[in-house]
């Protein structure tokens, strides 16, 4: 796991995140700038070729932002008060779906 520590801009995560040859990038946006961050990381990833990472975060999101950034990719969202390890596990699955079933 790589910590960016806080408000980190989303080319910042995204050369991080090709430097470091990571499986998931998981943000935390408590500012309502969720419908900027998650889109720019993503798209930032791709202009780097990184286009098979899970992309996920959570933070406060109303229902309506989750289901946009979903049609943009961004894969589940975690709101207020979801167990950590509900997160846990379903980074763990995609990552057993993902990289385990078919390695790169």
């Amino acid at each position: 796991m790589i910590y960016t520590e806080l408000h980190q801009r989303p080319e910042t995560i995204a050369r991080i995140a090709v430097e470091e040859d990571v499986d998931v990038v998981a943000l935390s946006v408590l500012s309502g700038a969720h419908r900027t961050l998650f889109p720019r990381a993503q798209e930032f990833l791709g202009a780097e070729g990184v286009c098979d990472v899970l992309v996920t975060g959570g933070g406060i999101i109303p229902e309506e932002g989750a289901a946009e950034l979903g049609r943009l990719g961004i894969s589940r969202l975690f709101g207020p008060g979801t167990p950590t390890s509900e997160a846990v596990e379903y980074v763990r699955a995609w990552y057993r779906e993902n990289r385990e079933a078919s390695p790169t």
